[in-house]
């Protein structure tokens, strides 16, 4: 392989070169990736929402939509956020107001996942467009709005829980709308609806019971039969959200000291480049305090059978005493902690997977382990168990680990096992939810071949899946090209022999 700079990028393979990704990769199986339109960082995220697999929005399981909001997380895990104050559209039968679908449950409406595709573009009597006071998970506590009869724009905010921590948060919105003329406008409450007054603030509710509420209006002489609706949001006012609107859219017409030591160790990193020579060995010194909840002696079983493997973390009391936490507690095999009640030494992952999370000092954690043959033994076994998650980020490093024990056709063989079985191009070609482009960047590393350990400036080579692959700096302007020397297309040869940069070993 031969790493080297070029002129532009041009990422080669054997057969035909892909012109465009399909944004519904990831989009089941809990890969839960925004599959709508946005610009790079945008707060705007727009997409219909379903009741199923929804921490995304929308998603490719069959389940209903209930309606379209723009705002929303990607590939993130825990309870779904986001996804306030949704639009939907309907035709009242009849033309009677009361005979529309207010609430959530009444509204929610089948698609056909076989004709479902991903592309920008828009969602007779007089067709209503409803906003409905709320979020994905059905967390708001308040919430307000404001309908204006002559144009139907709409604006008020809304007191929401996170998915994750606690507090709450209040978000702002504004929506006005384009290509028709407003035939009446007005509130619903649950499933009555009534053109006075213009007005609602809306609460929880009581006794457990969810209000549901929001603000409507209804058109008449539609242009082609399409009616747009502009949206912003803004965590500051509803001006604000109406500003970034018209902006924007302008033209519609516990294991801690495990943690702690490779904090400690990027601290002495930076320590060491800003030239405080004090700082740097004062925290390189504590990123070893590792090897203090290294029990040596500590067993792990499955399903009363011994493992075989001796020495793990385990929680370490001030006083000296150890703690307890069985090694595959936080796995597959036992039960997934994450927002629990009962917290546990570890977050969603067990011992046995953050017992491999020691790069700054691997060599050591090798040593601890019996060396480099027991090493990749008990990788080996980690990874031919349900104990390797892949699905989960602690695992991204363990699958390169074979190098540090002088392996690396072993990290080769473990990467094309996970690609293609666990990450591919089908709508569940994610082992789980992407967090926000973690999966995603697992996968573009290494099928690049140069693996980043993170806090480092040191990448783990294993052969790239295709031919070259170059990037260009923002920055600097220039290319550097990854080339497979000798590739192989039906990756039956996967170990490197050599390598080199500007064609020096």
């Amino acid at each position: 392989m031969d790493v080297h700079d070029a002129a532009e990028i041009r990422p080669k393979i054997t057969s035909c070169e892909p012109t465009f990704v399909d944004p519904l990769i990831g989009s089941q199986r809990g890969g839960n990736v925004f599959a709508g339109a946005t610009l790079p960082y945008g707060l705007a995220k727009a997409v219909a929402d379903v009741d199923g697999e929804r921490t995304g929005g929308f998603a490719t399981d069959g389940s209903n939509i209930t309606g379209f909001s723009i705002v929303h997380d990607s590939g993130t895990g825990g309870n779904p956020s986001l996804g306030n104050f949704p639009l939907f559209p309907q035709v009242c039968p009849g033309d009677e107001l009361n005979n529309c679908r207010f609430r959530i449950g009444d509204r929610a409406i089948r698609y056909d996942v076989d004709k479902t595709i991903a592309e920008p573009g828009y969602g007779n009597e007089h067709p209503l467009v409803m906003l409905d006071l709320t979020d994905l998970w059905a967390s708001r506590q308040n919430a307000s709005l404001r309908v204006d009869t002559p144009t139907g724009r709409m604006t008020g905010n809304g007191t929401f829980l996170p998915s994750f921590g606690a507090g709450s948060y209040v978000l702002y919105y504004y929506v006005d709308f384009f290509g028709a003329s407003v035939f009446d406008t007005g509130v619903w409450v649950n499933n009555r609806a009534g053109n006075e007054p213009k007005e609602l603030f809306i609460t929880r509710g009581f006794n457990l019971f969810y209000l549901e509420g929001g603000g409507f209006v209804r058109f008449k002489e539609l242009a082609d039969n399409t009616v747009t609706a502009r949206m912003g949001v803004s965590f500051k006012s509803s001006a604000q959200a109406c500003s970034n609107a018209e902006k924007e859219i302008p033209d519609l017409e516990r294991l801690e000291d495990l943690e702690y030591s490779y904090n400690d160790y990027c601290l002495a990193t930076l320590a060491k480049g800003l030239g405080d020579g004090g700082l740097h060995d004062k925290y390189m010194t504590s990123s070893m305090n590792w090897q203090n909840i290294w029990k040596s002696d500590q067993k792990s079983l499955i399903n009363m059978t011994d493992t075989k493997f001796t020495g793990f973390f385990q929680p370490k009391y001030m006083n000296g005493t150890w703690g307890y936490q069985d090694p595959i507690a936080c796995s597959t095999l036992a039960g997934f902690c994450s927002l629990t009640t009962n917290p546990s030494e570890t977050f969603e992952a067990s011992i046995w997977q953050y017992q491999f999370i020691v790069p700054h000092a691997a060599s050591t954690l090798i040593d601890l382990m019996g060396g480099d043959d027991a090493f990749v033994r008990r990788l080996n076994y980690f990874h031919a168990s349900p104990l390797a998650d892949i699905s989960n980020e602690p695992v991204f490093l363990t699958v390169y680990l074979y190098h540090y024990a002088g392996r690396p056709g072993l990290s080769a063989q473990r990467i094309h096992q996970y690609i293609p079985s666990a990450f591919n191009s089908t709508r569940g070609g994610l082992p789980g939810n992407d967090d926000s482009g973690a999966m995603g960047a697992f996968l573009a590393f290494s099928t690049v071949g140069l693996f980043p350990v993170a806090g480092q400036d040191v990448y783990l080579i294993t052969p790239p899946f295709f031919e070259e692959v170059s990037f260009k700096s923002p920055t600097t302007g220039k290319t550097a090209t990854v080339k497979a020397v000798g590739f192989d297309a039906e990756y039956r040869n996967v170990f490197v022999q050599s390598a080199s940069v500007d064609g020096q070993p």
